[in-house]
């Protein structure tokens, strides 16, 4: 069952529920790809939670449950198997660039530095960025994010896809691929058990992260 609007005039007496229109870009921005990420942090408390792409606003889809159940626990495994001087986060933004910003699902950032009210983090702070595959994102994640995060330099990029939950790990390249750009590499895929030696060492059961 989908739920239903309320109606303005549903709202209770002395107009306790707001009837303002959400926030939405401007479309002629929009068309002119025209939007920074000093606009997105300009944005108001109930905006929706965005992405920039090229100067335009790109809302991030709602997660499901299942989604959000993996995203929880891989970050509550990195948070009790992570070395020192490191930390990891949710909800929590990438800045690759003035008009481009990213929503990792989980990241892993240097601990030292920075102030704790930022959104928005650089590509040097941080260490991996892991994306929940969903139906909805399946071209973002299994593509152009990976060379987004690579263009800026991002070592280390895992992709998890679900139904059956599978981590692809991959490795940032020190020579430029075929597109001319650095591109990841594939290290390791498993439904069983991730072994890593970088970026830490990594020995996670893939049903500690199983919902």
């Amino acid at each position: 069952m989908s739920a239903e609007p309320i109606h303005p005039a549903a709202a209770p007496p002395g107009g306790a529920w707001s009837a303002a229109a959400p926030w939405q870009p401007d479309p002629v921005r929009q068309r002119l790809a025209d939007y920074s990420i000093e606009d997105v942090l300009a944005l108001p408390a109930d905006a929706p939670r965005v992405e920039l792409l090229d100067g335009v606003v790109t809302v991030v889809p709602s997660p499901t449950l299942g989604h959000q159940s993996i995203a929880s626990l891989l970050w509550l495994w990195l948070h009790r198997h992570m070395p020192d001087g490191y930390r990891a986060t949710q909800a929590v933004g990438v800045a690759v660039g003035p008009r481009n910003t990213y929503e990792p699902d989980v990241l892993v950032h240097r601990a030292e530095g920075g102030s704790g009210d930022r959104h928005y983090l650089t590509p040097d702070e941080v260490l991996l960025v892991v994306e929940v595959v969903s139906p909805a994102t399946r071209r973002r994640d299994r593509f152009d994010k990976p060379a987004g995060y690579a263009a800026v330099g991002i070592g280390h990029y895992w992709r998890v896809e679900q139904d059956p939950v599978r981590i692809y790990a991959y490795r940032l390249g020190d020579r430029p691929g075929a597109s001319g750009e650095r591109e990841y590499a594939l290290v390791a895929q498993t439904a069983d058990l991730l072994e890593l030696d970088t970026p830490f060492p990594v020995k996670l059961p893939i049903g500690e992260i199983t919902p």
